[in-house]
């Protein structure tokens, strides 16, 4: 049966149909008993205000704003406020007569009998405003919807966005200091007790986490390097000892259970990172499954690497083109939704940001700090790969990277708690390591918290797997029974 269209209940601007004109949350009487004790008593009021949030903004009535922030200034010039120094400096500005003279100062301290109840005034005042901010912020968003030529889903991750971004304004960023103490001290009991550096996310490689002590909550980690080197494969890797629970690893932590980890690939599809994740996993080379040749012993590898990882608690979005909104909308639900605490974006240049910069490199650096905001916010460290320009290549024949030659922007150099920067020696003829084909050079070029320096690490081209180099060099992988293909792994 056809569904018959109803008449809608709500008019273009949103208001309902019938409804009365609502008038924004406010209390009058709060506001007035707020002011009130700020005369009375303005050190401790005025000081709770301002640790509080609480600014000539979150007054609804025009003129206790405008006694409010007379005080304010007043207090930021060590000046006396009392009703008589507070009715002169209104009076020298010119805004006396426009808040009701001095008698309306006499109203508000004789109808606040004690500055006792600030608490409980401050408290009303706030949460009135903060209503009054929702109500704003949700107009924007409607008249986003109806006139905007956006796409839906930029609409709505700038809506959660922008939501998000009110809580974190009306919070308090003043945190204990005992407690941040004692978490620091926690930290070096751990690494007491256990005789390990680690004190972050481990990455699974035993030389990477010495250096870095791990990836800790709200790090941007960029991972960068020119094509072909390996840094998709060096990021997989990561992720597979994260959600396995480092099975092999060296670096194995004390806490190695699985951990939920969230992966944006905007350059390959969901289906081709699976597929090169088995493999690397069972450590077949993938040119085997192109020749349509597959051995026993390769197809038994297979299946025992997709029995593990088909547990493994990851969670992939490949859609292309996000926008660095939609992008951090959909990893905040990934964190409420499934507890995900790390995140992997392959490739930041891939990205793009919803407002039109001047050019590429505004743009960049906006989605730079976008996605350090995100790491912030969401109290994860998130795993960053870029690409890097020709000047390595064009400035000598070893093609050394350097933290300059960060593609498109300065701004991620300095966005970035970490730099690593990846090369493989053997791609230049003319490096001196470039007879050892399974070396690679993690150049930690930039670490906000910690030493920088080279880790020398194998990547298994034929596998695109990494490992430890000692390792490497202890227990050699059995090359592949037929010769790989050659081609370079990103």
């Amino acid at each position: 049966m056809a569904l018959q269209a109803s008449s809608p209940s709500v008019s273009g601007t949103g208001q309902r149909r019938g409804d009365r004109p609502r008038v924004q949350p406010y209390s009058e009487e709060a506001e007035r008993g707020l002011v009130g004790a700020s005369l009375l008593e303005p050190s401790r009021v005025l000081d709770l205000c301002t640790a509080s949030g609480i600014g000539p903004g979150s007054f609804y009535i025009s003129s206790h704003s405008e006694v409010f922030e007379a005080m304010l200034e007043m207090s930021q010039r060590n000046q006396v406020i009392d009703l008589l120094t507070v009715s002169q400096h209104l009076r020298d500005i010119g805004k006396l007569d426009a808040i009701g003279g001095a008698t309306f100062l006499e109203q508000l301290v004789e109808s606040t009998p004690t500055a006792a109840h600030a608490q409980y005034y401050m408290d009303i005042v706030f949460q009135k405003y903060l209503l009054r901010t929702v109500i704003d912020r949700a107009r924007e968003t409607i008249d986003d919807c109806y006139a905007s030529e956006e796409d839906a889903s930029e609409i709505l991750g700038k809506a959660e966005s922008t939501f998000f971004e009110i809580a974190a304004e009306t919070g308090s960023s003043v945190r204990s200091w005992s407690d941040l103490v004692k978490g620091a001290m926690s930290d070096f009991e751990t690494i007491f007790q256990t005789g390990r550096g680690v004190t972050g996310l481990s990455t699974g490689f035993r030389d990477i986490d010495r250096l870095l002590m791990g990836f800790k909550a709200g790090d941007m980690i960029i991972l960068a390097a020119r094509p072909s080197m390996g840094k998709t494969s060096l990021a997989m890797n990561i992720v597979e000892n994260i959600t396995t629970g480092y099975k092999g690893c060296s670096a194995r932590p004390d806490d190695a259970s699985p951990k939920p980890v969230g992966i944006f690939s905007l350059e390959m599809s969901a289906e081709q990172l699976v597929r090169r994740m088995v493999c690397c996993a069972g450590k077949v080379p993938s040119d085997q499954l192109s020749s349509g040749y597959l051995s026993k012993d390769f197809h038994t590898n297979l299946m025992s690497a997709a029995d593990t990882l088909i547990k493994a608690p990851i969670y992939l979005d490949d859609t292309p083109g996000l926008s660095v909104l939609e992008l951090r909308s959909r990893a905040r639900r990934m964190v409420r939704k499934y507890d995900v605490g790390f995140f992997v974006i392959d490739y930041l240049q891939l990205l793009h940001y919803p407002q039109k910069a001047e050019n590429k490199q505004l743009e960049t650096a906006a989605m730079s700090a976008a996605v350090k905001g995100m790491a912030k916010e969401l109290q994860v460290p998130v795993l960053v790969l870029s690409q890097l320009s020709r000047a390595p290549e064009s400035r000598d024949r070893l093609a050394v990277p350097k933290l300059s030659d960060l593609r498109d922007s300065g701004s991620i150099e300095q966005d970035a708690d970490i730099v690593m920067l990846l090369r493989r020696p053997c791609k230049y003829p003319d490096d001196e390591e470039a007879n050892d084909k399974t070396l690679s050079v993690v150049h930690v070029a930039k670490h906000r918290n910690g030493p920088t320096g080279e880790v020398r690490v194998n990547f298994h081209e034929q596998y695109t797997r990494f490992s430890d180099r000692s390792q490497g060099e202890a227990e050699a992988i059995a090359e592949p029974a037929v010769a790989p293909g050659g081609g370079g792994f990103d």
